[in-house]
């Protein structure tokens, strides 16, 4: 291994665990806007000194605003180092971090604090060496895991050397090291029903029952579902809310899909399948939430081929499924890899984790890489 990385990577790996509760003993669900300002505040502190800090406006109207962190040097390339900070917990859920055995438990602990921790801890190494790049960002947003309008801060760095998101790492089968640099498009897709209230017991028949319009919706939209298809379409409904008494025929609710698929036009094809009513309940279908596929397989090749040579192991490309803001960057930034953070599981449940060895040897993968885009500017 390339002696300056296992340098950094032991400098980062000291002080992970503690930067790492740092920020998780702070429940941050999205839309929480405390919750959020004191994890902005806490992450300010593991920055470098002299790193300039910028507050930009949040895409979420609503939200805490997002962290922005600049490092100027003399030297070339401009590379984005991408987090959030936002988790799906809500307070009442929230658990702090511990440890048992290998394993770092918490709420956001794999997704994506840790991740943050890496982001922060490259960014202090790479401050002492000016000379190596012209400009380092990183970007810790507040609304990732719920944002369903257009992500605001892509323009900003259109042309940039790199985007390298830290969400959770991977490995092969075989035990080598792995970074995501392909995922699918995600949608989300909301059924609103209109139907008409009655007596569920003396009048049913005066009713417009919209449960069973959603029902059917469900149904209709579930059948565009095609994980073997070209497009690898996946159609999941996952939430359904309808009526209000027992004993009232539902007058209204409504319906949401979760959806991936490996081209963004394919959720037209859901849109489609949702009738516009069904036996007289009103039945109206909006896409709120629709982000791009990423497939930087090609453009990144090389480089994992030479930051694996600096790191002394190989480097695998893989994918993903589940949605990301590198997938915002992709088209703009043709250089952006994913999945650079601490390797765990459990996101989004209780039994949330990273592995506690991880954050050494992560560290090591995103120095490696960030290292193999540098010697190319």
């Amino acid at each position: 291994m390339n002696a300056q990385i296992a340098a950094d990577a032991e400098a980062i790996a000291a002080r992970a665990e503690a930067d790492l509760a740092a920020l998780v003993d702070v429940s941050t669900p999205s839309g929480d806007v405390p919750g959020a300002e004191e994890a902005a505040r806490r992450a300010v502190r593991q920055l470098p000194p002299g790193a300039a800090v910028e507050r930009l406006s949040c895409s979420t109207p609503g939200c805490a605003d997002d962290l922005l962190a600049r490092l100027s040097g003399t030297g070339a390339g401009r590379v984005l180092l991408l987090g959030h900070l936002d988790t799906v917990v809500d307070h009442g859920a929230h658990q702090s971090m511990r440890r048992e055995g290998p394993r770092l438990y918490g709420s956001g602990t794999a997704d994506m604090k840790g991740g943050d921790v890496l982001a922060l801890g490259v960014a202090r190494q790479l401050a002492a060496r000016a000379s190596d790049f012209a400009e380092i960002a990183v970007l810790l947003v507040t609304d990732e895991e719920w944002r369903t309008v257009a992500f605001s801060h892509v323009e900003r760095f259109a042309g940039w050397d790199a985007c390298l998101c830290f969400e959770a790492g991977e490995q092969t089968p075989d035990g080598d090291d792995a970074v995501v640099v392909k995922r699918k498009a995600a949608g989300t897709l909301r059924v609103r029903a209109v139907g008409r209230a009655a007596h569920s017991g003396s009048a049913p028949h005066k009713g417009l029952n919209a449960l069973l319009g959603l029902a059917h919706a469900a149904i209709a939209g579930a059948g565009a579902h095609d994980p073997a298809g070209d497009d690898r379409l996946t159609v999941v409904p996952t939430v359904v809310r309808s009526g209000e008494a027992f004993n009232v025929v539902p007058a209204g609710g409504e319906l949401l899909f979760d959806m991936r698929s490996d081209r963004q036009e394919a959720f037209a094809r859901v849109v489609a399948a949702i009738p516009d009513a069904h036996e007289g309940v009103t039945l109206t279908a909006t896409l709120e939430r629709s982000w791009p596929a990423m497939d930087s397989r090609a453009q990144t090749a090389a480089l994992l081929t030479d930051a694996g040579a600096a790191l002394g192991r190989p480097i695998r490309q893989a994918s993903r499924g589940g949605a990301s803001d590198a997938s915002h960057y992709a088209s703009s930034i043709p250089l952006t890899i994913d999945g650079l953070g601490p390797r765990g599981g459990g996101a989004h449940t209780p039994g949330e984790f990273v592995l506690a060895s991880s954050l050494r040897e992560r560290a090591e993968v995103a120095l490696a890489v960030i290292g193999a885009v540098l010697a190319r500017s």
